[in-house]
């Protein structure tokens, strides 16, 4: 028979030091905003999140985190050691924003609510993860498996989610990952939406558009990689879709570019037809090239290069995961109607695609503007998300003594 998650849920918030530690996290919601504030001022453009995971660490160090390290890429984590008999499971969020360094990431009020680039994507990520590891320490928790609890490096954009690759990398130990965005404690994400980025480039020899009429031309070739792109028809189930989001080239109305350059976008829900898509892309586009030197009669005069400048993997695990099913009873704890999600990209898609439970929750509050110069957060209300992924932890990691974990040891542990 399976675990009842419910029941779970009902003997959790039985434990006095469960209900104090909910209690402690509503109280302590007005300091993880102010905190949430000045982790957001600090600026960590994607690359550029050294001096934001200083500060993290730090404030890891202040909660008694254990085993503290900054590695190869950047990544912060330390480790909240239960009673050794458990899962190990990562609680963390991102240190990145898409915003540019010399952005204003200085925090202003209106109406109720904060304003400041990054403010939630993901500054309430790296908030709420420090509220969860303060509510365990006011409560005496110890669990029963050990928090690997800390910040990733690289989830935006061309990070190309370098940080938890790294994480995945050399670390064999982990049994269980939560990661923590922007979002309401009804949702839980647990499928992950992959991806490829190329940039394509064409290279010719160039001339005047009159005077060296005939010359095969790089922005030609390129046309005619768009138009038979664009003739592509995808899969609606598993979701894939593809996109030339970005051209350019050229010098002027009667120049033979030279160079004409482009980035392709491939998306899905399925790592088979993510790879399968992909060829085929790849195939129009080289394709392209040939075909224009052959129409001008001038074999490898126009050559094409690819530079794969994205590369996220596609995951997909059951509704009924006990990752998945923990995280849904968590929000039914807490009063709401638990959601689970479309896919999406997160930092989740690494450990679902290796087959390891995991699944991106949020830290609550309402927002808005995500990516945009606007950005908000308002509070109120926002410590419920907080709640939400406290009792998930305690359900996937146990109470030592108490409740037995969700989440199953999967192979011997080495150093995370």
């Amino acid at each position: 028979m399976g675990i009842d998650h419910t029941e779970l849920m009902r003997t959790l918030r039985s434990d006095n030091r469960v209900e104090a530690g909910l209690a402690y996290i509503e109280e302590d919601n007005e300091f993880t905003t102010a905190e949430q504030i000045e982790l957001t001022e600090v600026e960590a453009p994607t690359f550029e999140e050294k001096v934001k995971g200083e500060l993290y660490k730090k404030k890891l160090s202040e909660l008694g985190i254990e085993d503290i390290r900054t590695d190869e890429v950047g990544n912060v984590f330390g480790i909240r050691k239960g009673s050794g008999d458990g899962p190990s499971l990562v609680l963390c969020a991102h240190l990145d924003t898409v915003f540019p360094a010399g952005t204003d990431v200085k925090a202003k009020w209106k109406d109720g609510k904060v304003y400041a680039p990054g403010i939630s994507d993901d500054g309430r990520g790296l908030a709420a993860v420090l509220s969860v590891v303060r509510a365990l320490n006011h409560s005496e928790i110890r669990t029963e498996g050990d928090l690997i609890v800390g910040a990733t490096v690289g989830e935006e954009g061309l990070g190309d989610l370098r940080g938890v690759k790294h994480l995945f990398e050399t670390s064999s130990g982990i049994d269980g990952f939560i990661s923590i965005e922007p979002g309401s404690p009804e949702r839980v994400t647990y499928l992950g939406t992959g991806s490829k980025r190329y940039r394509v480039t064409y290279r010719g020899p160039g001339g005047h558009s009159f005077g060296n009429y005939g010359t095969a031309s790089p922005i030609h070739a390129m046309g005619r990689a768009i138009a038979a792109i664009s003739q592509i028809r995808t899969e609606e189930d598993p979701k894939t879709t593809l996109n030339v989001g970005v051209i350019g080239g050229g010098t002027s109305v009667n120049t033979i570019a030279e160079t004409a350059e482009m980035l392709v976008d491939i998306r899905s829900n399925s790592q088979e037809e993510l790879e399968k898509l992909e060829a085929h892309v790849l195939d129009l586009i080289r394709s392209a090239a040939t075909a224009e030197n052959e129409f001008r009669e001038h074999p490898g005069q126009v050559i094409v290069e690819l530079e794969r400048v994205g590369d996220r993997p596609a995951g997909s695990q059951s509704a009924d995961a006990p990752i998945v099913q923990a995280a849904a009873a968590a929000s039914q704890a807490l009063g709401f109607e638990p959601i689970l999600d479309q896919a999406s990209s997160t930092d989740s898609n690494v450990p679902i695609h290796l087959g390891i439970p995991a699944v991106t929750l949020g830290g609550g509050g309402d927002f808005g503007g995500c990516h945009t110069l606007n950005e908000y957060f308002d509070p109120e209300g926002a410590f419920v998300g907080v709640q939400k992924i406290f009792l998930t932890v305690l359900a996937l990691a146990g109470i030592e003594g108490t409740v037995e974990p969700v989440l199953e040891v999967r192979k011997k542990k080495s150093e995370v």
